[in-house]
């Protein structure tokens, strides 16, 4: 079974898809990409020639990609605007699903995703890669075994100085949905959840900020971006208050005067030990000599 062939179609061929998933899905010896379909036939025919089969379809209209029953996974890399949609349509058309995140734009959608998952008894998974880096496996396996005690005070915290995306549909509401919150402080809330193993909010309170967005000449890391087009936040914070007492405090921003940036990161405090990954991930506590 460890050697059986997984065809996958890519839905969505821009820089999500070509930057990670499919030279990633390419290094995987028994995994073949059959189908690309992009609303730009251009950017679907360089996918296939690139990291498809010497047979890869191309496409432009989706449906007609699910239609191909030798696909078990699918792969929607599209902007937010259309996770809910494309991939309720593919499980429903008994296809396997990886989504990028954030899983949709809202409660509602991504509700409508798990319920057709469920419906189907078909695989969603996110794109919440964090998850396997070493750091976070190992501090997976500590708060797993009890190390630190109950967590109960958190930080999720994904900070960039300046690192506006400015390249495809970033700053871009009605596409996108929202700016740093769901780019990468769902990163670093996704880590923070699932190290707590806490999915029970009771009580969630925030202010997004859309400060900096008007200026210009910034050094941004990505380059300039123009204000009229960035109908985003630039920064959001929230607090957010679990069932069982337990807080969350949650930092984002592509833009922050702030000295001390970090992105997908958690900071956790328990009762036995805490544990953060400025610098590299770091435990406390008296099992650690550290009081």
């Amino acid at each position: 079974m460890a050697d059986r062939i997984v065809k996958v179609g890519i839905i969505g061929c821009g820089g999500i898809a070509n930057g990670k998933h499919m030279p990633s899905l390419k290094k995987v010896k028994n995994v073949q990409m059959v189908a690309f379909c992009d609303i730009v036939e251009e950017r679907a025919e360089k996918a296939a020639k690139e990291y498809g089969t010497e047979d890869a379809k191309v496409y432009t209209d989706y449906k007609e990609l699910l239609k191909d029953d030798s696909i078990e996974v699918v792969h929607v890399l599209t902007p937010n605007n259309a996770h809910a949609p494309l991939t309720i349509d593919a499980l429903e058309a008994g296809k396997h699903v990886m989504c990028e995140k954030p899983m949709a734009k809202t409660y509602a959608e991504a509700k409508a995703m798990l319920e057709a998952a469920k419906r189907t008894g078909k695989l969603l998974t996110i794109g919440y890669q964090n998850r396997r880096r070493p750091d976070s496996t190992y501090l997976k396996r500590a708060c797993d075994n009890g190390d630190l005690g109950e967590i109960y005070y958190a930080k999720a915290k994904a900070i960039r100085r300046r690192g506006v995306p400015t390249w495809g549909v970033f700053i871009d509401e009605e596409k996108q949905g929202g700016g740093p919150l769901i780019d990468i402080g769902t990163h670093a809330l996704d880590l923070t959840l699932w190290m707590m193993n806490n999915y029970e909010p009771e009580s969630v309170t925030g202010s997004v900020y859309r400060k900096l967005a008007d200026q210009t000449e910034t050094a941004n890391a990505f380059g300039d971006w123009d204000p009229k087009k960035f109908t985003v936040e630039d920064s959001a914070f929230g607090f957010i208050k679990m069932k069982n007492g337990a807080t969350i405090v949650l930092e984002s921003s592509w833009a922050l005067n702030i000295a001390d940036p970090q992105e997908a990161s958690t900071v956790l405090c328990g009762t036995k030990a805490g544990a953060d990954m400025k610098g590299g991930l770091r435990l406390n506590g008296v099992e650690y000599d550290k009081q």
